[in-house]
């Protein structure tokens, strides 16, 4: 899908969501775009990195999202291509990252100063993640109430799950903080005096996403492997618990093995035995 009206305008910012063959041709024809600029975007496991060619720029970053059916946090790649008359951005899914500047809901939005634009987006998609994973931290602490009460496979598994989320979060994250210093040291995009501090602002925003990603996730592997512990214990009192009753069950049938062979019964031979 292509969200804009005029892909041959120049200035135009052009949203492609899970394009088709036919849409990245359409795409490509109108603004020079190189095809495999807006191909490798669409690969789940491309990696965020920076690259250019004859004057266009790809920026590609991983970005947070939700899988409602699990409830699971993962992310995907957002590629951003630049050139001079375009500015264009490939994902596979629609992510919350866009929709505030889909619906025009970001303040100093202006999509013909490219270089905020992109900047905007990077710091938007920063944001989004410690918005996440704020909520990561209030479910990991509903599930350890829940753990209190009741050591059940269901919290466990829905442990693992939001540690998962923390690896591919923090794994991210470390990809984005490189193409973010690489912009900064770089000179691969312009930048301009009045974006400098937004940059410096995303930057700062990442590596707290970061540090809290890295946080929580020594968190929730010291909380697993605590009650990993309590739950070994639990299975150990328990299996002294049944081994006894194994024991104590077993002795009627000990008694009548016993007494059913050849041995002498006390009383057998009394008169009136």
């Amino acid at each position: 899908m292509i969200k804009t009206d005029k892909p041959e305008q120049k200035g135009t910012w052009i949203n492609m969501i899970n394009p088709t063959q036919e849409e990245i041709e359409l795409v490509t024809k109108a603004t020079g775009i190189e095809f495999n600029f807006i191909k490798d975007v669409l690969d789940d496991d491309e990696r965020p990195r920076i690259e250019t060619e004859d004057n266009q720029i790809l920026v590609i970053i991983n970005v947070p999202i939700i899988q409602n059916a699990t409830v699971i946090y993962e992310t995907i790649p957002l590629g951003i291509i630049i050139t001079e008359d375009h500015f264009v951005t490939v994902c596979l899914q629609e992510v919350d990252v866009l929709k505030g500047f889909v619906n025009g809901k970001v303040r100093g939005m202006a999509t013909p100063k490219k270089t905020r634009f992109l900047f905007q987006i990077l710091y938007k998609s920063a944001s989004q993640y410690l918005t996440l994973l704020r909520e990561i931290e209030k479910k990991t602490n509903e599930i350890e109430l829940g753990l209190h009460k009741s050591m059940k496979n269901k919290e466990l598994i829905r442990l693992l799950n939001l540690q998962k989320s923390l690896v591919y979060f923090t794994t991210s994250l470390k990809s984005n903080e490189q193409v973010m210093d690489k912009l900064l040291r770089t000179k691969v995009l312009e930048v301009y005096e009045e974006d400098q501090d937004l940059l410096e602002d995303v930057i700062i925003e990442n590596k707290q996403a970061l540090e809290m990603a890295e946080t929580y996730s020594n968190i929730l592997s010291s909380m697993m492997t605590s009650f990993a512990s309590i739950i070994s214990n639990n299975l150990n009192i328990v299996m002294k618990f049944l081994a006894s009753i194994t024991i104590i069950l077993a002795l009627p049938t000990m008694l009548a093995s016993f007494f059913g062979m050849n041995v002498k019964i006390p009383l057998q031979t009394a008169d009136h035995g």
